[in-house]
């Protein structure tokens, strides 16, 4: 059974569309951004025995907004109800007459499918449309191209795109010599696919070295912070949960934030005070969503892993989307995925100022120490550093002494393996208070403050 029907809500992109037709074909001024014609887009997907017509539908309007973030225009779902996947076209042959005509008929620019295609699949289909032929993974890796920032971030797209790339390199062109071996086919020379495949294969091992030294840097910085015993607390979640508000919110840091999917892809990592005097580490990254693609997992295991080292999971999830149970499960799966299903968790209910009240207390009742916050006003985050700092347990215990001047190397032993929360200098010595752990602690045992609340008591 096919269904062919047209998207009648007003997008993002097609405001971008009507606002460039406006323009009309006036000639562009120099330093005036002129808005380019956007891409016009069929979606198809392919509804198999597991999926229900619900999973179909809420998995197109996600890769709506995937196309809308990439700057394209979803003009026309087309569904259909297989048992498994043509092999050839994923669709079958009828089908893809079908499909032709639609694509004359809306003047669609690509063909985009929400299921990842074969290198096959892709070429027969291009070749029968006619036109551009796009799946979800592609989509999804020209996102984390316009959004990645740092060197690390590029590195890490690049990596991805040419993983995928190489499988799709097109062999037999009218533009190749073959070189498949036999008679008829002993061409002049190496062919323009081998040298192709070689540069990829060359450039993607310079990127996997570039991106090993980035994660050894990173791990003598992690190194440093368990040194210091500085924890570490992971905000993970699915993609437009609102991670990065929630971020900003917790440690007065100014990330930029998007109404869009994957607006983060760097680690972020902000300063973040505890109740209890300790100062912890916030770190933000990528979003996850779901069928992540193999390639993307790959490129970003070391920024993934960050999340490896923390002490703490802030799970945020979006309490105002329709699915967000599905989404948990699908941040759940990642983190099975690269290896953080163990670490200790905490589930952060996001948006609560537009999400339902009776959806918020399911959520409560189902996650018994969720915390229901709502990042835009910050309701509820007082609440969530309270339950932070309870979660992070401190092996230090906190140290007042009057310290005498003969003395000083404790003070600099206290500054370096310790966290100073006050020092002031008196006539008889240094007076500090610091959070220590139980060895250099003992250290400043003769000369601790026993008595008098404000310290300023001689030591015994």
């Amino acid at each position: 059974m096919t269904d062919v029907h047209r998207h009648d809500a007003l997008s993002r992109a097609e405001q971008r569309r009507a606002q460039a037709e406006r323009i009309g074909d006036h000639a562009p001024r120099e330093g005036v951004d002129i808005i380019r014609p956007v891409e016009r887009a069929i979606l198809v997907a392919v509804r198999l025995p597991d999926k229900t017509a619900a999973d179909v539908t809420s998995s197109l309007d996600e890769l709506e907004l995937l196309v809308d973030t990439a700057g394209g225009d979803a003009v026309e779902r087309f569904t259909q109800r297989r048992d498994r996947p043509d092999p050839a076209t994923f669709i079958g042959s009828g089908k893809v007459t079908i499909l032709r005509d639609r694509v004359r008929v809306t003047e669609a620019d690509a063909v985009i499918f929400d299921d990842e295609l074969t290198p096959a699949q892709q070429r027969n289909l291009e070749e029968a449309l006619a036109t551009k032929v796009l799946d979800r993974t592609i989509v999804i890796l020209d996102i984390f191209a316009q959004h990645a920032s740092t060197r690390q971030g590029k590195l890490q797209v690049e990596f991805a795109q040419l993983t995928y790339l190489l499988s799709r390199l097109r062999g037999w062109g009218q533009a190749l010599s073959r070189q498949a071996g036999g008679i008829g086919t002993r061409g002049p020379g190496e062919s323009q696919l081998e040298v192709d495949r070689r540069r990829i294969n060359r450039r993607i091992s310079r990127l996997r070295d570039d991106l090993a030294r980035a994660h050894e840097a990173r791990t003598l910085t992690n190194r440093s912070r368990a040194r210091n015993q500085v924890p570490v607390v992971a905000l993970v979640g699915y993609t437009n949960a609102g991670k990065s508000t929630v971020l900003n919110r917790l440690t007065g840091a100014t990330v930029g934030v998007a109404d869009r999917l994957f607006a983060t892809l760097d680690v972020t990592a902000r300063r973040l005070e505890l109740t209890d005097g300790r100062t912890a580490v916030a770190t933000d990254t990528v979003g996850f969503i779901q069928n992540l693609p193999t390639q993307l997992v790959e490129a970003f295991t070391s920024t993934l892993e960050q999340t490896l080292d923390a002490e703490l999971l802030l799970h945020v999830c979006d309490a105002s989307h329709p699915r967000v149970e599905e989404q948990i499960t699908a941040v759940d799966a990642v983190l099975s995925e690269i290896g953080a299903a163990e670490l200790p968790r905490l589930l952060v209910l996001n948006k609560i100022d537009v999400a339902d009240d009776a959806t918020v207390r399911r959520l409560t009742r189902g996650h018994g120490d969720a915390v229901a916050v709502s990042g835009l006003t910050g309701a509820g985050i007082d609440r969530l550093v309270v339950a932070v700092t309870a979660r992070l347990a401190s092996p230090r215990r906190m140290v007042e002494a009057l310290v005498p001047y003969a003395h000083a190397d404790l003070i600099a032993l206290a500054h370096r393996d310790g966290t100073v929360l006050k020092e002031e200098h008196r006539p008889e010595g240094t007076h500090i208070v610091a959070q220590l752990d139980a060895g250099p602690a003992a250290s400043f045992a003769p000369f601790e403050v026993r008595n008098g609340r404000d310290g300023s008591a001689a030591p015994e």
